[in-house]
């Protein structure tokens, strides 16, 4: 068993599961993988089944009843890695827009550069996008801007999706209390992480958007994450996160 899992959440990735999974598990550093399944109907977690068979003992799936959101995958994920004595667990996309090499440069961070959470960063140096339109970019690194405001939180990349965290970060967060499903949920844990004086550390990696399959984002995601800043902002004033 490696001291590290990557958690990835699917909903409708047949086109790009099996790639993403064989890439992780060429990767010279040794890491196990969770897929956190919403009850695909194109099949992805019963392509993943078929993958055990290859990849026994390194390559897991926990299949969900129906969609019910990113946070809540990520969440589901956390505590089945607790459960077990994994010392790094991982979130990465199945579409290719997180390098799977770079699982490598937040494994370091944490394991021999002080990290307790390390951010694959679109935007410590710069803005490291490829293949999104330009409404897209401005979108993404204004809302940063927005949250390093609201929150007071040093971070360049607040809505990265792309991380690592030491086991003790997730044992010491109350997951239970996490609220947020879409992408509010990356925002909630970096800023739960923060007023927990845990030490993140941003690693450069460059993101390219997906060429197979449809993105999940939806003008509700967006908003749930324009209005949960301003929420976990003043639950925290009030002492109630």
């Amino acid at each position: 068993m490696s001291d590290s899992v990557v958690i990835i959440p699917t909903y409708n990735e047949i086109e790009n599961i099996e790639s993403i999974i064989r890439a992780v598990f060429s990767l010279h550093k040794s890491f196990d993988i969770l897929i956190v399944d919403d009850n695909s109907p194109d099949q992805t977690g019963e392509k993943v089944l078929a993958l055990q068979e290859e990849f026994d003992s390194r390559l897991f799936l926990e299949k969900r009843e129906k969609k019910a959101g990113l946070g809540t995958a990520y969440v589901h994920g956390f505590q089945w890695a607790l459960s077990r004595k994994y010392e790094f667990i991982f979130e990465m996309d199945a579409d290719f827009s997180h390098n799977p090499q770079d699982l490598e440069k937040l494994y370091n961070a944490c394991k021999f550069n002080g990290a307790d959470v390390a951010i694959g960063s679109r935007y410590i140096t710069g803005v490291n996008v490829v293949n999104w339109p330009l409404s897209r970019v401005l979108m993404s690194y204004f809302a940063s801007f927005y949250v390093k405001m609201i929150t007071g939180m040093k971070i360049h990349d607040a809505t990265a999706g792309f991380m690592c965290y030491k086991r003790h970060v997730l044992e010491t967060i109350n997951l239970e209390k996490i609220k947020f499903i879409g992408y509010a949920f990356q925002i909630e844990m970096k800023y739960r992480a923060f007023i927990g004086k845990f030490r993140i550390i941003e690693v450069p990696i460059i993101f390219t958007d997906r060429t197979k399959g449809e993105s999940k984002m939806s003008n509700a995601i967006i908003k749930e994450a324009v209005f949960g800043v301003i929420s976990l902002r003043i639950r925290k004033f009030f002492n109630r996160l």
